[in-house]
């Protein structure tokens, strides 16, 4: 069974995705101004797409810390909540709440969770993953072009053009991704705890 955030993922956040892209394929026409309104709208589906996956990996990052705390025993004195403390802790400094879902902060708040090897334990559980990362990144320096208007095309695989096709297929790795992330952090919790989170 999947976490509440992945089935979030699989039903609300996917049917806001289908959205915009059905937006794009309402757009009509074949003159100039259709091409430059649907590289607009593939723009937003692409900075949409990356929204939804970092928001994934918080809520997924929040519901796993929320399995871990119980975890802890009580604390002996009526004043001090450790557990309070702790989870404060490990939710103080999450990259995911300021930073792009790439790599780095994926990985780097998931291992405060003391998941060993994060990015191994993902390449592992489905073949494939070590490019899909590779997609992430490029759909996080698309994101950030997008967002901050700076069009460097060497930072963008060598274009300043973004079709369909590319977000449609960055859409396909962070849906695997989403997959193999909650299945990693599930078995991590269950090999902590002993009983399975969700």
């Amino acid at each position: 069974m999947p976490s509440l955030a992945h089935r979030r993922w699989a039903t609300a956040r996917s049917r806001e995705l289908d959205e915009i892209e059905a937006a794009h394929h309402s757009v009509g026409g074949t003159g100039p101004g259709r091409r430059h309104a649907t590289q607009q709208i593939n723009r937003a589906y692409a900075v949409l797409l990356a929204s939804h996956f970092q928001g994934f990996c918080r809520d997924l990052h929040t519901e796993a810390v929320d399995c871990l705390i119980p975890m802890i025993a009580p604390s002996a004195a009526p004043t001090v909540d450790f557990r309070a403390t702790v989870k404060r802790q490990l939710l103080a400094n999450r990259q995911l709440d300021h930073g792009n879902a790439n790599q780095t902060t994926v990985g780097g708040d998931f291992g405060k969770l003391g998941v060993p090897d994060f990015w191994a334990s993902v390449d592992v559980a489905a073949a494939g993953n070590d490019q899909r990362r590779q997609v992430l990144d490029r759909l996080n320096a698309w994101r950030n072009a997008i967002a901050h208007q700076d069009f460097d095309p060497t930072r963008l695989g060598g274009t300043t053009t973004l079709r369909l096709a590319i977000v449609q297929r960055w859409r396909r790795a962070c849906r695997r991704l989403a997959r193999s992330i909650d299945g990693v952090v599930r078995d991590h919790i269950r090999a902590v705890t002993g009983s399975w989170p969700w």
